[in-house]
């Protein structure tokens, strides 16, 4: 069963975020937009480059109003050493949070049990706390933050445009679709 337009499980876990502990919570989720990317574990390879790459997109984010938050099986503890011994994630101002119970790699359908792990899943997740893109994939490729960015504002222009669709590429500004039966066979 697909995880599209399910509501976000209730779920509690630490966060290392701008030098503290915090406590996230399905609620942090609420009332705004919310991009949820999984990575298998801190200190590894190419985790780094996404993070970084996210950190380098992150005003991006707020200013489409969304928060990002980056998950792997670590602790909170774990988190904050990586965050003060890479320079990549060094970058990050958003919330490291950890899952080493991994109930928040369960319930996004994310978790490899035979590694205790995460797969690289990202989740973009509307103010109401309903997931309405997710992508999973094979860990050993890394994704392009760009296009988490497009698909947040995707998902933004239809939740504000309920007869309109985004069409294949569509970057924001761009012409929409709105779906017809005079449409049908013509594009």
């Amino acid at each position: 069963m697909s995880l599209i337009n399910t509501a976000v499980q209730p779920f509690k876990a630490q966060a290392f975020h701008n030098g503290k502990f915090v406590e996230i919570t399905e609620a942090n989720l609420k009332g705004k937009w919310s991009v949820i990317i999984f990575m298998p574990a801190a200190f590894t390879f190419n985790c780094p480059t996404e993070i970084e790459d996210a950190a380098d997109n992150y005003a991006e984010f707020q200013k489409a109003g969304a928060e990002v938050y980056i998950v792997t099986t670590d602790t909170h503890f774990s988190h904050k050493v990586w965050h003060e011994t890479s320079p990549a994630v060094g970058k990050a101002k958003f919330p490291l949070v950890g899952d080493p119970t991994h109930q928040l790699t369960r319930a996004f359908d994310v978790h490899i049990d035979e590694a205790g792990l995460a797969l690289r899943g990202t989740f973009v997740i509307n103010p109401d706390g309903v997931i309405k893109t997710m992508e999973v994939h094979d860990n050993a490729i890394a994704r392009d933050v760009a296009e988490t960015l497009r698909k947040l504002k995707a998902a933004q222009y239809v939740a504000a445009h309920p007869n309109e669709v985004c069409p294949a590429k569509w970057k924001e500004g761009a012409t929409t679709l709105k779906p017809s039966l005079d449409l049908v066979g013509k594009i």
